[in-house]
């Protein structure tokens, strides 16, 4: 458990958290949701979460444009391949002032 809660919060503030793909898969499929993939359009075009929109981290204009176009009010999970572009893509989403930030532990990858 300590490790479990340990994962949970290590490297994340208050407003990002990151989930196991079962947790991710029960709060996406439950309701509708902000839902972003944050890989490239061809990573996206080779497979995705169903209903996910793609907001290419490695286009910091393209994904701030987009971003700002979305609720910052209405939480917001997220993905990429393995984690890591998605923990930059969350803390920008912080400084853009969303609030409700949840992340794929180990990303896409991780995803069945």
């Amino acid at each position: 458990m300590f490790l479990n809660n340990f994962f949970r919060t290590a490297g994340t503030n208050d407003k990002i958290e990151i989930l196991s793909p079962s947790e991710f898969k029960k709060a996406t499929l439950n309701k509708s949701v902000q839902l972003l993939d944050v890989r490239t359009p061809n990573e996206y075009k080779m497979g995705t979460v169903k209903g996910a929109k793609n907001l290419n981290v490695f286009d910091p204009a393209g994904f701030q444009t987009e971003a700002a176009k979305l609720n910052k009010e209405t939480p917001v999970y997220l993905f990429c391949q393995s984690g890591n572009r998605s923990k930059s893509a969350s803390k920008l989403l912080v400084k853009m002032g969303f609030t409700q930030i949840y992340d794929l532990r180990g990303g896409y990858s991780n995803w069945s």
